[in-house]
């Protein structure tokens, strides 16, 4: 694991990064470190309309591919690795959008930015500090239990396919796919991961990435 300045963006100093799989608890991390600590949330979640809004269809391909289908083209007639392949945030599509958010925040008193969207090839570069930054891989067990938690609700527009059950076992394989391939590149970047499995609870969890930033 690197601790060296690099060279990065200067102006993204003030940021800390938490990517990670889906159902990780990257939200809950994230606020409970930025009541702590004074900063500010940066979600990427939330944002994801206003920038399928502002892309274009030349600019997000994938994106404007996905809005075009229906709810079983989807979820339930791809197979879960065509639907990793060409989910258009899992390409890093809209990026730069996140970027520019981010420089119209002010540097004080500091941000965490969060998300899936947080790809770590594309976050990697924008690095000064690389401890700046930490993703979060849940395990598939860790990651069912949150379904199985919410009850369901997270993913209530699944039942808006012909087939609920394996529209979901569809989007649980393609997130288990996403971060393998989050754990093999981060490991190639020599990124900081957390692994979060259902001993993990969100205290524990929110001292290791507090740890891991130097908070």
């Amino acid at each position: 694991m690197r601790h060296e300045e690099t060279a990065g963006d200067a102006r993204l100093r003030h940021v800390y990064w938490i990517g990670g799989g889906s159902g990780a608890g990257k939200s809950t991390i994230a606020r409970q470190l930025a009541d702590r600590h004074g900063l500010r949330v940066y979600a990427t979640d939330d944002v994801m309309p206003d920038h399928a809004g502002r892309s274009s269809a030349e600019d997000s391909p994938r994106l404007s591919e996905f809005m075009a289908m229906d709810m079983d083209e989807r979820w339930v007639n791809r197979s879960p690795q065509v639907m990793l392949e060409t989910f258009h945030w899992y390409r890093g599509e809209s990026f730069g959008l996140i970027v520019q958010d981010l420089l119209r925040l002010p540097a004080e008193p500091g941000v965490i930015a969060e998300g899936f969207r947080l790809l770590p090839r594309l976050v990697m570069p924008l690095l000064t500090a690389p401890l700046h930054a930490v993703w979060l891989l849940p395990t598939p067990g860790f990651r069912r239990a949150v379904f199985d938690s919410r009850g369901g609700s997270s993913w209530a527009f699944l039942g808006q396919t012909s087939d609920p059950e394996g529209a979901l076992r569809n989007l649980l394989e393609r997130d288990r796919m996403f971060t393998e391939r989050l754990r093999e590149e981060t490991a190639r970047l020599d990124l900081h991961v957390i692994e979060v499995d259902t001993a993990t609870t969100p205290d524990d969890l929110t001292l290791q990435v507090a740890q891991a930033f130097g908070l």
